[in-house]
Formats: structure tokens, sequence, C-alpha cells
């Protein structure tokens, strides 16, 4: 018996489609793994390196990402800033951030200063918090954000004391009238001179890259594509046999 193969237009046009659609979303899956590599490798490089002692010169925020820095200056105590929907071990709660003028320039870092729990009973309570006055030094990890959490609507302008969603050094530096870096500091160790809350929590998360989520789902994709050609041409040999 002759086997034979049965072409048919639409079933090829939907092969063509699903192929198409799966190769590019498992090379954009893979462009995204490869992103999230380099991002690895700068965190690697930034921990080991030397801190990197920041000025008043501005800085491109990924030309310091992942860097460990240094600062000498004074915190803005007026203009604290409650970054929301933060848990902690399962507990609610804020981290604190506040705006740091360096040292001999006009410049300003957004430093993420810790986490404290949030009032269960009244949840618009912020927490009583000692703030270093004067001059202190402190370290930290440079990062590009704060981190993203999805906002309904558009968010209100930036006011100190303000409980927010998420946080951009640049917006605040519109809302507030400060010259800010484009990139914010997670403090690691207290501020010296002493003077900084023992209460702030400094247990900061790693950054969750998941290169293998993204490289597996660049095979799934890729999968899906090589069953569409597998399924169109069975199925061809199928409708041969059948009109044979």
């Amino acid at each position: 018996m002759r086997i034979r193969f049965r072409f048919k237009l639409i079933p090829f046009i939907a092969t063509v489609l699903v192929v198409t659609l799966g190769i590019q979303l498992g090379n954009w899956q893979q462009r995204r793994a490869a992103q999230k590599l380099v991002m690895q490798s700068q965190l690697e490089q930034g921990q080991h390196a030397a801190p990197l002692r920041l000025d008043g010169a501005a800085l491109a925020a990924e030309a310091v990402e992942f860097r460990r820095v240094q600062l000498e200056g004074e915190f803005v105590r007026n203009w604290p800033l409650y970054l929301d929907n933060r848990p902690y071990q399962g507990r609610a709660g804020f981290y604190v951030l506040m705006p740091f003028r360096l040292t001999g320039s006009g410049m300003h870092v957004l430093v993420m200063r810790g986490w404290v729990p949030r009032d269960a009973r009244q949840r618009d309570r912020l927490p009583a918090l000692l703030t270093p006055a004067g001059p202190v030094t402190l370290s930290g990890l440079a990062r590009v954000g704060t981190g993203h959490v999805m906002e309904l609507g558009s968010a209100a302008p930036l006011t100190p004391g303000a409980i927010v969603s998420n946080v951009d050094p640049l917006q605040l530096a519109k809302d507030s009238g400060l010259t800010m870096q484009p990139f914010v500091v997670e403090q690691h160790v207290a501020a010296q001179p002493a003077g900084d809350d023992a209460s702030l929590v400094r247990d900061w998360p790693a950054p969750a890259l998941g290169v293998e989520k993204n490289q597996g789902y660049a095979l799934q994709w890729y999968a899906l594509s090589a069953m569409a050609v597998v399924f169109f041409v069975v199925n061809g040999f199928r409708r041969g046999k059948k009109a044979d």
C-alpha cells in the first residue's frame, strides 16, 4: 500500500501560527534568562568588589546595581516613607525609607532603613522610630528599585510620612524637590556613630532571579512548536490513508 500525505491549507496555517508563536515566546524566555544570568554575574561581582564610596556625583542605576556601597552624610528626618505590603516571616509590615544627603553635596540617596511590623489593630498607625541626628556613616547594597507590587489606579504625589505601595527615587525628587540618585540602598548595618533604631529588621530578601524557570518555560514553548509540526504531519498521512 502506498503511503500518501494529504495537504490541507487551514491545518497548515494553524500549524504555522502555533509554531511561530511558540518559537517567539521561547526566544523571549531565552532572552530573559540571558538577562538574568548577566544580573547574577553582576551580583556576584558586586558582592566581592570593594565597597563603592558614594559622593555627590550623579551615577546611572545600572552602573552600581548590586554593588556594596558606603555613604557619609545625614538623614532627611522629615521625609520618611513607609513601603506597604512587605511581609516578613508571615507578618505584615513596612519597609522604612528615608532620603540621605551625602556629605559636601546636595545629592541624596533613598535609603531603605529596614523592616518594621504593622499595627494589626490600627493599620494606619505609623511606628515611632529613632533616626540618627547629624552626620553618620552607613553601608549597604545598591539596588535599581525597591521592588514593585500591583497598584490599582495612579499613585498620588509623595508626601512626608506617606504609606505607599511603590516608590521611585526620581518621583521622590520631583515631589520633594530633593536631588536624588536614581537608585536605592538597602542598609545592611547600623549607622555609625550610634543612634539608629534597633527595632529595624535588615534581613533583606535575596534577589529572585529564577533563571531556571525562564529556561524551563522556553523549553515548553519549543516543545509546543515541535508537537504542532508532528501533529500536522501525522494527521496529513492519516488523511492520505483514509483517502486511499
